[in-house]
């Protein structure tokens, strides 16, 4: 089953492409744009890791709010990863914390080209406070949303199912949820399928 994604991952190809820490930084707001947001240390730079079947692509670091940045990943010339900056860091200074809450506003708000938010959450601590205000940003920004419940491996498959339940009875009206892994790649090909789905373009595109 590995060796089946891996040959029908589209999302090999990923390469780095900016750091942006403003809006005006990000590229032309052009073709089709996925965002990967997450608690710090819910494990989203493994998860778009193990996307990318990349080790280093997206940094990885025991420090929480090591991302301060939107980091931007292009996929081909009209697909992207946008690496939202870790939130929920105790660490970094509230003048930083309020900057990138006034810009993570204004992304969800004015970026044409998101398509939708894949929303980390260790399957072990799921919708925190934050989680739930990334929820809602979605929710009334008209931009679809899907969880991610990383580390499953750390649980069992009954617990973990029963987080997963769990889960969706708690989200907005259209988001969706899946349990994940980036050690044993479990959820792997559910993941692609979603980012597949997300990223074909509108009919009216």
């Amino acid at each position: 089953m590995a060796s089946e994604v891996s040959k029908l991952n589209p999302y090999r190809s990923a390469t780095y492409v900016i750091s942006a820490h403003t809006l005006k930084q990000l590229p032309p707001d052009t073709g089709f744009e996925v965002a990967f947001a997450g608690r710090s240390n819910a494990g989203k730079s493994s998860a778009i890791n193990t996307l990318t079947d990349q080790k280093s692509l997206a940094r990885t670091s025991k420090t929480p709010g090591r991302t301060q940045q939107i980091v931007i990943f292009d996929i081909d010339e009209q697909r992207r990863i946008a690496d939202l900056p870790g939130y929920g860091y105790a660490k970094v200074p509230e003048q930083l914390r309020a900057h990138w809450r006034q810009v993570m506003q204004q992304y969800f708000d004015q970026r044409k080209s998101l398509r939708g938010v894949v929303l980390v959450m260790d399957i072990r601590h799921p919708l925190r406070p934050f989680d739930e205000q990334m929820l809602e940003w979605c929710s009334l920004s008209g931009v679809r949303s899907h969880v991610l419940l990383t580390k499953a491996d750390k649980l069992k498959r009954g617990p973990a199912q029963a987080t997963l339940l769990q889960v969706r009875k708690r989200l907005p009206s259209g988001a969706t949820a899946q349990v994940f892994s980036s050690k044993s790649r479990d959820g792997l090909a559910e993941l692609i399928a979603r980012l597949d789905q997300w990223y074909e373009p509108a009919p009216t595109d």
